[in-house]
């Protein structure tokens, strides 16, 4: 009885030998598969270490593959790292993926400086020796040289100016009567939880197709398809304090930040702007893009899109805001608020020092997920939206005058895939729309560069 438990057990060892060793294909026509042609690993900044990007290499035959020789391979392939199914290297012998069967293999790289302002590209190929039979996937990146500021303090007037961007590894504070100027084409770039704040003067002088950029330092991909240009939280924001003044940004963008735009005022200068904004984008925000506590805006033509908590927060101040767009499509989380959200100081605890909340919004957009304005009604306040489109069913009254209600202004924006634009599509009722007598300071351009003409909200109708 036991001699036939052991010839048992030996058959099913044997059976199952034979099912886990298939034996390797010898055949040169037997080769791997890859996910992709080309690795590309977007644009890393160099001298740091780039965030690691993965293939997979199948083998899609009844028998084992064996990878005689993984090998860098090209002028630059020193530059690169790779990591093939767990080891770590430059070049592997004998790498053996199973029947039907598939590895990863990872790769990193450090580029020195290259001594440019714009990104370099830099090539490497993977050479996978299969049978005898050499295939390839070429490795591709951009080097972008930066300028590192970490716990910067501007203590006098400075003037950056376009070329290597600036990353931002933790803060950058503007000092009382210092004024830093940002020249048109510049990029600020904010590393994760950095912040700017500004007790002195902030301006920025970009212009149509080379604006000012303030934004994450994240390259590449979220997932395959969807930039970290479209991530919030990337970096705190800006913070406009009490001692601030005279702060001027034109086509300039703020972008993927966790509050936007902070402006704190003590309620003695509300008459003056704090910050003036004109052709600028506010967008990508986790909180708002833009809060004024008793401090007073200006925004002339610019475009405030996608927050997790309502667009535009005014606690106290004056406000002006003319042929502006307010829109929210905010992708990671339900928006709990308005896009535009306005406090009565009077009535809470809270900002009970702040001045009444005074503002005058002309031929603007309102649009997107979420409602419109917070509260819909402004009786016996200094608030008056005129010749102002709105996604909601309202109807005109003290506050409310000569406005388009219950209107889709056509947007380009397609939110399920991605794309935010929100110039004009050809019957959009916003086009001829906007009453001149209402912009007082007319801008001659939008954003892009187009000359205005009277439609309603930021951008000037171009057909495409």
């Amino acid at each position: 009885m036991k001699r036939c438990i052991y010839i048992l057990l030996a058959v099913i060892a044997a059976s199952l030998a034979s099912c886990i060793e298939d034996g390797f294909t010898t055949s040169p026509s037997d080769q791997p598969a890859f996910s992709a042609d080309t690795l590309d690993l977007g644009t890393v900044y160099t001298a740091e270490r780039a965030i690691t990007t993965r293939m997979a290499v199948y083998n899609r035959h009844s028998k084992g593959l064996n990878l005689q020789r993984v090998a860098l391979s090209g002028a630059d392939a020193s530059l690169f790292r790779l990591n093939v199914d767990g080891m770590g290297g430059t070049e592997f012998t004998d790498i053996e993926i199973r029947a039907n069967d598939s590895i990863y293999v990872f790769v990193d790289c450090l580029l020195p400086e290259n001594g440019s302002a714009e990104p370099q590209a830099v090539t490497a190929s993977i050479d996978f020796t299969t049978n005898g039979v050499v295939s390839s996937v070429i490795v591709a990146v951009r080097g972008q040289d930066i300028n590192r500021i970490q716990g910067e303090v501007i203590t006098s007037d400075a003037i950056w100016s376009a070329g290597k961007p600036y990353q931002i590894k933790d803060s950058l504070i503007v000092s009382e009567g210092a004024t830093l100027t940002i020249e048109a084409g510049a990029k600020l770039l904010f590393h994760d939880a950095s912040y700017m704040r500004v007790n002195g003067t902030l301006v920025c002088m970009g212009q149509p197709g080379n604006p000012v950029r303030l934004t994450g330092d994240r390259t590449g991909e979220v997932i395959p398809g969807v930039s970290y240009d479209l991530m919030s939280r990337q970096w705190d924001g800006i913070d406009f304090m009490e001692s601030s003044s005279g702060n001027y940004m034109q086509y300039t963008e703020v972008s993927n930040t966790s509050y936007g735009i902070g402006v704190y005022g003590d309620g003695s200068d509300v008459a003056e702007k704090k910050l003036t904004l004109i052709n600028s984008v506010l967008r990508n925000s986790g909180e708002c893009v833009l809060s004024a506590l008793n401090a007073s805006v200006e925004a002339l033509g610019c475009e405030f899109a996608e927050a997790s908590y309502g667009l535009i927060y005014l606690v106290g101040g004056d406000h002006r805001f003319d042929q502006c767009t307010v829109s929210n499509n905010y992708l990671y989380s339900a928006i709990s608020g308005a896009a535009w959200t306005m406090i009565d100081p009077t009535e809470t605890e809270e900002y009970y020092d702040a001045a009444p909340t005074k503002a005058l919004i002309t031929n603007t957009i309102t649009y997107g997920l979420g409602s419109d304005v917070t509260p819909g009604d402004f009786t016996g306040w200094d608030v008056y939206f005129k010749r102002c489109l709105f996604k909601s069913a309202g109807t005109d009254d003290d506050n409310f005058i000569d406005c388009l209600w219950d209107e889709d202004p056509l947007f380009y924006t397609v939110r399920d895939e991605y794309l935010f634009d929100y110039r004009l599509k050809p019957d959009s009722p916003a086009i001829d729309a906007a009453y001149p007598a209402l912009s007082e300071n007319r801008l001659e351009d939008d954003f892009y560069g187009v000359k205005r003409t009277l439609e309603l909200g930021a951008y000037s109708f171009v057909a495409q």
